[in-house]
């Protein structure tokens, strides 16, 4: 990778994150899904700790970033949740994406200088800053590093090959089962219940990303509670039958198996 501030004008201006102090790389309980898993040695991870800046929590509906902001850094979430936006020609807002602790945002700036979208909290967030000319100065000493970033980059472009599937090809039901089974598993993941979560976005906002109305949302919710599917009280979520919701959200038997385990 090389580097893009060379080439840069001078930043609109900078990401809402101001330095405070907060727990190092090494003692986060997120390093196994974060970038210092791409680190063997405990000497690399301090090196990458010291280049992050680790700023104050964003109010639920603050803004990380907005859309044409100059593109200075990624952003690792250490705890709450972000979504990513950007603003259609009659100005409405259309959800590209909700990003869980541990997961990655700003990337999609790199080829362009700017963020292409705005990145805004739902909840109160804490966010890991780290800026793009130090994290490629330290990919070209640990190539792992690199390696850990372009699999970030290629995951986001299968999410993105995923979302225009479920647009064109599934009806409500499959999307909104297909979201919540991936939800899931993205909590499983980070050593939550994959069974029992709370939904950090409401439910326009899930129309918003699904290509749904609000109220088809509202209809899917309660038909699948009729099913006995899942539970819902608000934005609690109790998954009932994980093997029944995996298949209609298309899945395969190995991600049926690995939904069903609760941590």
């Amino acid at each position: 990778m090389t580097s893009k501030l060379n080439l840069r004008q001078t930043p609109v201006r900078q990401a809402n994150v101001r330095q405070c102090t907060n727990v190092s790389c090494k003692d986060c309980s997120l390093s196994p899904l974060c970038l210092p898993t791409a680190l063997r040695f405990e000497e690399d991870i301090i090196n990458l700790d010291h280049i992050i800046k680790r700023g104050r929590p964003l109010k639920k509906g603050e803004h990380l970033f907005l859309e044409g902001d100059a593109f200075t850094s990624v952003f690792a979430v250490r705890s709450g949740s972000l979504k990513t936006y950007t603003s259609t020609n009659e100005g409405e807002e259309q959800i590209t994406g909700f990003h869980l602790p541990s997961e990655l945002v700003g990337l999609s700036g790199m080829d362009t200088d700017h963020y292409p979208v705005s990145a805004q909290a739902m909840e109160t967030t804490m966010v890991c800053e780290i800026p793009f000319d130090k994290l490629e100065e330290l990919a070209l000493e640990h190539p792992q590093l690199r390696r850990q970033l372009m699999c970030v980059m290629s995951k986001e472009i299968r999410d993105d090959q995923q979302m225009m599937l479920l647009l064109s090809k599934k009806n409500a039901d499959e999307r909104i089962a297909t979201f919540l089974v991936n939800l899931a598993s993205r909590f499983r993941r980070r050593g939550f219940s994959s069974q029992s979560f709370r939904l950090s976005m409401s439910r326009n906002e899930m129309g918003n990303y699904l290509g749904l109305a609000v109220e088809t949302v509202s209809r899917v919710f309660t038909r699948f509670q009729k099913q006995d599917l899942i539970h819902a009280v608000g934005k609690e979520i109790e998954i009932l039958d994980p093997q029944a919701l995996s298949r209609m959200a298309g899945g395969k038997a190995r991600d049926q198996i690995e939904l069903t385990s609760v941590h």
